[in-house]
């Protein structure tokens, strides 16, 4: 037997071919999961493409439940992107540990909220934000990713002008 030691940065830096294989190795060695090839599911196909005004009404539908909202930032990190046509993958369990849900069903559930905003942003019930597959990733489309990340970064840019806005404000002499 041989046993080989990779660094975190090492496997954050590695393709995603790479990552994805390291991924199930792991899952597969802890006999967490059975061993099968990675394939995509039927339903990632008709994964809809969010453009970043799709996802601020998706963020729109969903503001007052912040588990909701947290779940839907989440994809804004860069996931794993396999297939043709691709997706972008997301493990569930790591949208459990960065949202601190109590559990997986928490993740779905908010899941299909971010699903059901969705159709109603669109008004078409056949549209879906993600997919899964069996072996616990979410899927999305990659577009929709780009979206919200773009989105996250103008939310924090407004915020910082109007931090900065009101700092200038507050030091601004009285006349």
């Amino acid at each position: 037997m041989t046993g080989i030691t990779l660094t975190a940065e090492q496997i954050r830096n590695a393709p995603a071919a790479v990552r994805q294989w390291i991924e199930q190795e792991v899952i597969s060695s802890l006999g967490l999961a059975p061993r099968a090839p990675v394939t995509i599911p039927p339903q990632a196909s008709h994964l809809v493409a969010c453009s970043v005004e799709d996802v601020a009404g998706v963020l729109e539908h969903i503001r007052g439940v912040l588990p909701a909202v947290n779940v839907l930032l989440e994809l804004g990190r860069p996931g794993i992107s396999f297939g043709q046509p691709a997706v972008m993958t997301f493990r569930l369990m790591d949208i459990l540990h960065h949202t601190r849900l109590p559990d997986i069903n928490g993740v779905i559930t908010c899941l299909e909220m971010i699903n059901q905003a969705l159709t109603e942003v669109k008004k078409d019930p056949s549209v879906r934000f993600c997919g899964f597959d069996n072996e616990g990733h979410c899927l999305i489309a990659p577009q929709t990713q780009v979206s919200i990340a773009t989105l996250w970064q103008t939310m924090m840019e407004r915020q910082q002008a109007a931090q900065e806005r009101e700092a200038a404000g507050r030091t601004a002499p009285a006349a």
